[in-house]
C-alpha cells in the first residue's frame, strides 16, 4: 500500500481517478435506458466507429480524442436519423459499422506517429490523461449530466411505452436522436478508460445489473452509477496495485463480477418481494 499511496500523490493518478468518476457518473446516468432501449448494438457501433474518429484526429491534428468525439456525434446523428425501430437501427448501424471500420484501418495506415496512441484508442489511456483532456472530461460529464436529468421523465415514458408516449404528445423521434448524441459523448468519455473495444463493460454491464436487483427505475439508476463507480475506481486502484496490467482489464473484471452476482441474487430479491408486485418488463 505503501506504493499505492505514493502513486495517489502524483498528479496522474488524480487526474485518473476524476476522470474515472466523471466516466462512471455518465455512463451510469444513461447505461438503464441503453438497456431498456434494446441500444446494446448501438453503443457498440458507436464505440466502433469513434475508433475511426480518434484514427482520422491522429492523422490531421494528431489528436484521437477531438476525433473520437466528431466520430461518434456523426454516427450518432445517421443513426438516429436512418433506424428508428429497433429492426430498423440494428441494420443502419451494421452497415455503418462495416463501412467506417474500414476506414478506420486505412486512416491509421497514414499515421506514422508512436504505435502507442493507435492502441490506446482501442484499450484507453486513463493514465495519461491531461489537463485539457481532464477539463473536456468534466465539461462532457457536465453537459450529459444535466441533458439527462432534463429528459429523464419523457425518456422513461418514451423508452418503457414508444406508442402510448407518442400518442400524448411525447416527442419520441426527437428524444431518441437526443438520446443518441447524449450517448456518443458518455462512448468518448468513457472510452479513455477502457478504450473503444470495451466501452460496453461500463455503458451497459452495470445497468444490466441494476436492473436485476430492483424494478425501480431511480433505484435502477442509482444502483447503475454506483456499480460504475465501484468498477471504474476500484479498476484503477487495482491497476497501481498491480503496475503491469492495464486499468480496463481490471474494470471490466470488477463490472463483470458484479453482474454475476446480481443474477446470482436476484431470485432470492424477487422471491422477498410483496405479493402482487409485479417484475419489471425491462429486466434483462
Amino acid at each position: 500500500m505503501i506504493g499505492v499511496d505514493l502513486y495517489l500523490s502524483q498528479p496522474f493518478a488524480q487526474h485518473a481517478l476524476i476522470a474515472g468518476a466523471l466516466v462512471a457518473l455518465t455512463c451510469g446516468l444513461i447505461g438503464p435506458f441503453v438497456v431498456t432501449r434494446g441500444m446494446a448494438f448501438a453503443v457498440h457501433g458507436t464505440s466502433e466507429l469513434a475508433f475511426t474518429g480518434a484514427a482520422g484526429g491522429l492523422v490531421v491534428a494528431d489528436n484521437p480524442i477531438a476525433g473520437a468525439l466528431v466520430g461518434a456525434l456523426l454516427v450518432a446523428a445517421v443513426i438516429g436519423l436512418l433506424g428508428v425501430h429497433e429492426r430498423e437501427r440494428d441494420s443502419a448501424i451494421g452497415v455503418i459499422l462495416a463501412f467506417g471500420l474500414g476506414l478506420g484501418v486505412l486512416l491509421l495506415s497514414y499515421y506514422h506517429g508512436f504505435a502507442t496512441a493507435a492502441t490506446n484508442i482501442l484499450f484507453g489511456d486513463i493514465f495519461g490523461v491531461s489537463n485539457d483532456e481532464l477539463l473536456g472530461l468534466v465539461a462532457i460529464g457536465i453537459a450529459v449530466t444535466v441533458v439527462m436529468i432534463v429528459i429523464y421523465r419523457p425518456l422513461l415514458f418514451a423508452s418503457v411505452d414508444p406508442d402510448v408516449a407518442s400518442a400524448r404528445g411525447v416527442p419520441v423521434r426527437l428524444l431518441g436522436i437526443v438520446f443518441l448524441l447524449t450517448l456518443a459523448f458518455t462512448v468518448t468519455e468513457a472510452a479513455q478508460v477502457v478504450g473503444t473495444l470495451l466501452v460496453l463493460s461500463l455503458a451497459i454491464t452495470p445497468a444490466a445489473a441494476a436492473q436485476r436487483l430492483s424494478p425501480n427505475p431511480l433505484v435502477v439508476t442509482g444502483l447503475s452509477v454506483l456499480f460504475a463507480m465501484v468498477a471504474c475506481e476500484g479498476g484503477l486502484l487495482a491497476s497501481l496495485v498491480s503496475t503491469t496490467v492495464k486499468p480496463s482489464v481490471f474494470v471490466t473484471s470488477i463490472s463483470f463480477g458484479i453482474y454475476v452476482v446480481a443474477r446470482a441474487v436476484a431470485p432470492t430479491l424477487r422471491h422477498r418481494r410483496r405479493p402482487g408486485v409485479a417484475p419489471d418488463a425491462t429486466m434483462v
